[in-house]
């Protein structure tokens, strides 16, 4: 068994796909087949059962994985300590992105790391802010953006900045509105994501504190996919301006057809945090992450949206 092989095995884990993970590693996929093939004979044990749709952990692969993440971070933490006496960013960083942030930071976040940080590697997750603080928690990423994260003795949360929820639909059907207040939202057929969700979270808890009935005619839990829906005049969504203007980002939106209107009287107040291990040892890599996803945060959420409003 050696780290080559490790390494293999998680991020195949990880992705659900041979090709997938072959992509991100930048190697190919008969040899990604191979690693984990000489793993599986060393240990005895099937690690990963095909698919129709990929690949799935055993529940011996699973077990293997939580070993996998615990060893890598202790790889990654030997280096960036090193490179620590140099004050130097090295090593590898994981980092989660919320769904409404993912589409319109992604493309700056890897353009200002690689310049800033160019003996660095970075890896991208992107998962709901619930998850971010579970992944946080069990060690999966190093660093994240989370949305009213609940607190957690092991994570250290920061503020960044607060975000008003809106209420988006088409154009034709928001045209004239400067804002909706909170109780009138009964009238419009609500598109949103699953129970736990932060933003979900915070309308239920309105409306109960308002006694108002929101009509939830669909549960969907990827941001794009909601906005799609809307624009087909499925419904209308309640997210944050950054969905918005990551939709645009994404070259989805081929003309402005959606608009986003203010929910007010109470409005609905989402804090974005930068959340970090409150355990692990802050390293060069970590820190100078952590400032360059500070920065860009702000400097995307406070831009002008390309979309009409």
């Amino acid at each position: 068994m050696n780290l080559q092989q490790i390494e293999t095995f998680v991020r195949v884990a990880e992705a659900g796909s041979f090709s997938k993970a072959a992509v991100l590693l930048d190697v190919a996929q008969p040899a990604l087949s191979r690693q984990v093939r000489a793993l599986e004979m060393e240990l005895r044990e099937t690690l990963l059962i095909r698919t129709g749709r990929g690949v799935q952990p055993t529940d011996a692969g699973r077990r293997l994985l939580e070993h996998g993440h615990a060893i890598l971070q202790r790889v990654a933490l030997a280096k960036e300590d090193l490179g620590a006496l140099r004050d130097e960013p090295v090593g590898r960083i994981t980092v989660g992105l919320p769904p409404s942030m993912a589409r319109c930071l992604t493309l700056p976040l890897v353009e200002g790391f690689t310049r800033a940080m160019p003996k660095a590697r970075l890896a991208l997750v992107e998962g709901f802010s619930i998850n971010i603080a579970e992944w946080l928690a069990t060690g999966r990423i190093d660093l994240g953006l989370a949305y009213t994260p609940e607190p957690h003795p092991q994570i250290e949360i920061t503020p960044v900045l607060q975000e008003d929820l809106c209420l988006i639909g088409p154009a034709d059907q928001l045209a004239g509105r400067s804002s909706v207040p909170f109780r009138r939202l009964e009238s419009f057929p609500l598109i949103m994501p699953q129970r736990g969700q932060i933003f979900r979270k915070l309308m239920e808890a309105q409306a109960a504190l308002s006694q108002v009935k929101l009509d939830v005619v669909w549960e969907v839990s990827s941001v794009p996919a909601i906005l799609d829906l809307v624009r087909c005049g499925r419904g209308f969504a309640a997210l944050t301006g950054s969905a918005m203007r990551g939709d645009a980002v994404g070259g989805a939106l081929q003309q402005p057809e959606l608009v986003s209107v203010p929910i007010t009287r109470p409005r609905i107040v989402s804090t974005l945090c930068l959340v970090q291990s409150a355990k692990k040892k802050s390293t060069p890599l970590v820190r100078r992450t952590a400032e360059l996803l500070r920065t860009l945060s702000v400097q995307v959420c406070t831009q002008t949206p390309t979309l009409e409003n």
